[in-house]
């Protein structure tokens, strides 16, 4: 996109969205030098938010309470699960039961504290039973590749994890091949 077409979007819609003015900033900071059609656009798109034509839209804050409520229960799950050695990402975590239950967005904080009222009476278990899941998953997930392989005390334990770690990663691979 180039500053010429955003500038004709703005003036044929009647207002710049912070997506139009974030792709201007992005142009500009990344150009050395503009040119004289860039910088005659620019003129005009400042001539038109002075005088109105143009009405630049502000930029909406969203509150997403789900997020709030799923890493406050992913905290207390991973507290509560962090006696072993293994070290939990409390982000993993969050991003996978996020995905799977629905948002719960507000742009007041009156409409933030009747998302969390109703996400506590309607939405706890659901949230709970998905960190969990999160969890588990997370535990179950293969070594990690550039990650040391644990537990290396003798070389059928190094084989294994390979096998495991190369199964993770080509799960058909002898299927494929089983053909020729």
């Amino acid at each position: 996109m180039t500053i010429q077409y955003i500038v004709e979007q703005a003036l044929k819609d009647g207002y710049l969205t912070p997506s139009m003015e974030a792709e201007v900033g992005r142009i500009c900071d990344s150009s050395l030098e503009l040119s004289i059609e860039e910088y005659m656009a620019l003129d005009r798109l400042m001539e038109a938010l002075l005088t109105g034509e143009v009405v630049a839209m502000p930029r909406k804050q969203f509150i997403n309470v789900m997020e709030e409520l799923v890493i406050h229960e992913a905290i207390n799950r991973v507290a509560d699960l962090e006696t072993s050695n293994d070290s939990l990402d409390v982000g993993d975590i969050a991003a996978y039961a996020l995905n799977r239950l629905p948002p719960l967005y507000a742009t007041t904080e009156e409409g933030a504290s009747y998302q969390r009222q109703r996400a506590k009476q309607d939405l706890q278990l659901l949230i709970r039973q998905q960190v969990e899941e999160a969890i588990y998953r997370y535990l179950a997930r293969p070594e990690i590749p550039g990650q040391p392989l644990k537990g290396q005390k003798t070389q059928d334990d190094i084989l294994k994890q390979m096998n495991s770690l190369l199964k993770s990663y080509a799960p058909n691979f002898e299927q494929a091949n089983a053909k020729f």
